[in-house]
């Protein structure tokens, strides 16, 4: 292989390899966030405590396609979407 064939290969290889590096540190973490947050947002039920975006828990009341009725404090409801949960507190996390 002459110099020319060399070089060309060399930045062949540099530039898979950004590539790859590029898919293994942003993109692959990003996939795995959303699957997280699809499963959680899947498992809303009734009577589950939760977190918001905003950082409120709540007890949900019920769940639809894309809103989620959540009881902040007693007898205080407050409709939100589904997006802005993020997470399902277990029970002995609520302590």
């Amino acid at each position: 292989m002459d110099e020319n064939g060399s070089a060309v290969l060399q930045q062949v290889a540099f530039f898979a390899l950004l590539l790859l590096g590029f898919y293994l540190l942003a993109i692959r973490p990003q996939r795995t966030r959303a699957k997280a947050l699809a499963e959680v947002r899947a498992a809303l039920a009734p009577g589950s405590r939760v977190i918001t975006t905003a950082g409120i828990h709540a007890t949900v009341l019920e769940t639809g396609d894309e809103t989620v009725l959540l009881e902040v404090a007693p007898g205080v409801h407050v409709r939100f979407a589904t997006a802005a949960v993020v997470r399902i507190v277990e029970p002995d996390q609520a302590a």
